[in-house]
């Protein structure tokens, strides 16, 4: 199940508290993640353990993480759905496979070791009721 939040919303850290400061995740991704308020989340829920996160500002993706592919893969799929992501992303290299099957383009900057850029060329479609 993938659901958005902000970290106003009541089971927030209870979902995400156990992720902010995990050296095991920040070394997975080579990012820090923060709970910053300008921040949407979208998380993959699972037996009611994150199992996958992308973290939204302003039309940039902050924060990527994942256990499975097709955990993160649902939640890229419903944002290239639903938001406009048309400002470069900087994020993991790590799923760069999974951005492109969800439909973002890659970047051409060789700048990062360990991260890429990403965004949609496209603006998002209206949701139908």
């Amino acid at each position: 199940m993938v659901i958005k939040m902000t970290n106003k919303d009541e089971k927030f850290y209870q979902y995400m508290g156990s992720v902010f400061g995990s050296r095991a995740i920040e070394k997975q991704i080579n990012d820090r993640i923060y709970d910053d308020d300008n921040k949407e989340w979208y998380l993959c829920i699972e037996e009611e353990k994150v199992k996958a996160f992308v973290a939204i500002s302003n039309e940039v993706i902050k924060n990527i993480y994942t256990t499975k592919d097709e955990y993160l893969e649902k939640i890229l799929k419903q944002i290239a759905k639903q938001k406009k992501i048309i400002t470069f992303s900087v994020v993991t290299n790590k799923y760069i496979d999974i951005y492109e099957k969800c439909g973002f383009k890659i970047g051409n900057n060789r700048d990062y070791k360990n991260f890429t850029t990403i965004y949609i060329d496209r603006l998002p479609t209206p949701l139908l009721d």
